[in-house]
């Protein structure tokens, strides 16, 4: 199990924070572990989200999945490579100076264009960033192969987050992100948010015969998610009935086929569009227009329903994405 530690002048004091990828480079996020296991994410993760009590502290030991690492308080220059962690930061009002790869950001993270270029997401640009001089670094799996370099240059946080405790591991790196910088207050603000949609979203869901598929379309080709996946969330959070229950989990999804579509035959179709954000020729839009697909009970109801494929799939366990998927499915069950 993964710890998470404030470390004090005088000595340690523990923190109980959530336990919380996926082995594929896409679905490698980050999360710091923590010294409380728990599997829920409403009410005991924001109770758990509370500061440490020693907030005088050098820093906070982290271990993750590439190994230890402290960081210290309100770091001024800060190098972010995830795009969750970006999004958390930005959302949490944290001001410092930022090095990113300006070339990958999402649209709702466009402001940080300006800052300086730490170099392509897949390939840091390491003479640049050891003469930026960070004072921390978070990377995801996209640069995993660069931790040992990295790690030379700054204290380097390999950002965990895995699709089967995705909602516990998204509370974690929030946490340990909000005492690094000192947003503990705000943080609780918006944990308390996400947690009263969860809430009626499972509700919605509970009270609901409907089932979902969830298909990731990519330039005229199309997967499937279930249980278990990437975007997992939609039935292993929020609790909506599996249209398959036999889909296989891997990270690019389980081909799927018109035919497929229709023999499933889902009450709601939930479609990321990977085309909007990678630059494809064929949205989701013009795959979907089919006869078969047009003949499901998805179709026939308007319960097509888009996600936003940022959220999704480039910016997953940032605070403001997550508020996004989890209304987006909420809105899908009224």
């Amino acid at each position: 199990m993964r710890k998470l530690t404030l470390l004090s002048l005088c000595g340690i004091a523990s923190m109980g924070l959530l336990a919380g990828c996926s082995s594929s480079s896409n679905n490698q996020e980050t999360t710091a572990t923590a010294t409380t296991e728990t599997t829920t994410t409403t009410e005991e993760a924001t109770n758990n989200s509370e500061p440490s009590e020693n907030t005088s502290s050098e820093g906070i030991t982290i271990t993750h999945s590439k190994g230890t690492t402290t960081v210290p308080l309100n770091p001024e220059k800060v190098v972010v490579f995830d795009m969750g962690v970006l999004d958390t930061l930005d959302t949490l009002g944290v001001e410092a100076e930022y090095a990113v790869p300006t070339a990958s950001l999402p649209d709702s993270l466009k402001e940080y264009e300006t800052a300086t270029n730490a170099g392509g997401i897949k390939e840091p640009d390491i003479e640049g960033i050891y003469e930026f001089e960070p004072d921390v670094i978070f990377i995801s799996g996209r640069q995993s192969d660069f931790y040992e370099e990295l790690s030379e240059i700054a204290p380097t946080v390999y950002v965990d987050l895995n699709a089967d405790t995705y909602m516990e591991d998204f509370t974690e790196n929030a946490t340990y992100l909000a005492e690094i910088f000192e947003k503990t207050d705000e943080l609780s603000s918006h944990l308390d948010e996400i947690n009263s949609m969860i809430e009626e979203g499972q509700k919605l869901a509970d009270a609901s015969e409907a089932k979902g598929l969830i298909i990731l379309t990519n330039d005229g080709s199309m997967s499937a998610y279930g249980k278990g996946s990437r975007f997992g969330i939609v039935h292993d959070v929020l609790n909506v009935k599996v249209a398959d229950e036999n889909i296989e989990v891997s990270t690019h999804g389980q081909e799927a086929s018109y035919e497929y579509i229709a023999e499933v035959n889902p009450d709601i179709l939930f479609v990321v569009d990977r085309a909007t954000i990678t630059g494809g020729t064929t949205l989701a839009s013009t795959t979907l227009n089919n006869e078969l697909v047009n003949g499901t009970n998805a179709a026939k109801n308007g319960k097509i329903v888009y996600l936003d494929a940022e959220a999704w799939y480039l910016s997953g366990g940032g605070i403001s994405a997550v508020k996004t998927m989890v209304s987006e499915v909420v809105n899908a069950l009224k």
